[in-house]
């Protein structure tokens, strides 16, 4: 029994092995069937482009306001009642118009009883010029005393005052009366009126308003520019990279709220005398053409002006550099396919969402500016060739 026992086991043992051998076997040959029909993956792609370059003008833009280059509160310079009214609500008048009679009869009656004066002095004047003469004579003869040519001469320079004092007095009549006519004192754009005919306006000292009028071509645009940027313009403009914004050689451009180009051109006039300790600005201000009228005073706009003589400048797109805690970055790619980070210094947008790129890059590099997700330094990737151009969309932002 114990004999056909031992020899039954190792049978047993040696089948058992022979087949896990064939199950490792038939494992090992479907493991490296696997392996010989799968190959690794493609890199992943990506598409670059090389900076473009091109020469710019950099532009700093604020924002502000159109004011008129000049306002007149037009009042009446004599007490009367209103006659007439010779303009339309909101219409543009010229320099000399007649805007308001205001009733000029008591002040023609003033003025011709001072002419009635005046020639009564002036007759008066023209009997003492002929006494004077005769005394002149016979005084020289001793036909007449000292005293009586004295007084001759005396009578004389009375009556040249008294032409004097009333002529005086024609000319502020005439003037009063001259005032009855209310005139623009310049061409622009009038308000509405303030009195209807018939009301009674007063002239000084409480001199009644009338009307306005604001001056519409040229047209100023008045904007605040911080202290830095104030400092950035005042070192460049000491070191020549500018000029000076006080001499109006500086060129700028302004838009409406609704215009998305800057087809407004002017030059800066005026910059204050000093900065606003509250707020940390300083106001500025540019002069600009308005021949057909079209900006009204008060309206918002912005303007931008030169932040830099022209220059050659390396632009990327703004959604291809990527924020590494305080540091920008763009993606490259190497020549073997190698994705490279490269740390850049950017400057400001420009339109069409290109990026300036002040350092880090010379323009010959292989941006990648399409699938920066699958884009990992150090990896493999595949470059397809892309263009590097302004987004219109971009142009209104």
């Amino acid at each position: 029994m114990m004999t056909g026992r031992l020899q039954t086991r190792p049978g047993r043992v040696f089948g058992t092995l022979a087949a896990l051998a064939t199950v490792a076997f038939l494992a090992a040959c479907n493991e490296s069937g696997s392996n010989q029909g799968q190959s690794a993956p493609p890199p992943p792609p990506v598409t670059v482009a090389s900076p473009l370059v091109e020469k710019i003008t950099e532009w700093d833009e604020f924002t502000g306001r159109y004011e008129a280059t000049a306002r007149v509160e037009v009042r009446a310079r004599v007490s009367g009642y209103l006659q007439s009214i010779n303009f339309a609500d909101g219409a543009t008048v010229k320099q000399g118009d007649v805007l308001f009679v205001i009733d000029p009869r008591p002040y023609q009656a003033t003025v011709d009883s001072a002419k009635a004066d005046l020639n009564s002095a002036e007759a008066r004047l023209d009997l003492a010029k002929v006494q004077l003469d005769r005394a002149s004579s016979l005084v020289a003869q001793s036909n007449v005393s000292r005293s009586a040519y004295d007084q001759a001469v005396q009578e004389r320079r009375a009556a040249e005052a008294a032409v004097a004092q009333t002529t005086a007095a024609l000319q502020s009549a005439q003037l009063n009366l001259d005032f009855t006519q209310v005139k623009a004192p310049m061409a622009g754009r009038v308000s509405n009126r303030r009195v209807d005919i018939g009301n009674l306006v007063t002239g000084d000292p409480s001199s009644t308003l009338l009307t306005t009028i604001v001056a519409l071509d040229p047209i100023y645009f008045e904007f605040d520019m911080s202290e830095a940027d104030y400092l950035a313009y005042q070192r460049a403009v000491v070191a020549g990279k500018l000029p000076s914004t006080r001499d109006n050689q500086t060129i700028i451009q302004t838009r409406l709220p609704d215009e998305q180009d800057w087809p407004h051109a002017g030059t800066m006039n005026f910059v204050d005398n000093q900065l606003d300790p509250g707020s940390g600005t300083i106001r500025a201000r540019a002069i600009l053409d308005n021949k057909d009228l079209f900006i009204t005073p008060g309206q918002f706009g912005r303007i931008r002006l030169p932040g830099s003589n022209e220059y050659e400048a390396i632009l990327v797109p703004d959604s291809a550099i990527l924020t590494d805690q305080s540091n920008r970055i763009v993606m490259t790619v190497k020549d073997d396919g190698t994705v490279e980070p490269k740390m850049i210094r950017p400057g400001p947008t420009q339109p069409g969402g290109l990026r300036i790129v002040r350092d880090g890059l010379t323009g010959q590099e292989k941006v990648i500016i399409n699938g920066l997700v699958r884009a990992r330094p150090g990896a493999k990737v595949t470059a397809q060739p892309g263009k590097i151009e302004a987004r219109p969309e971009y142009e209104a932002n």
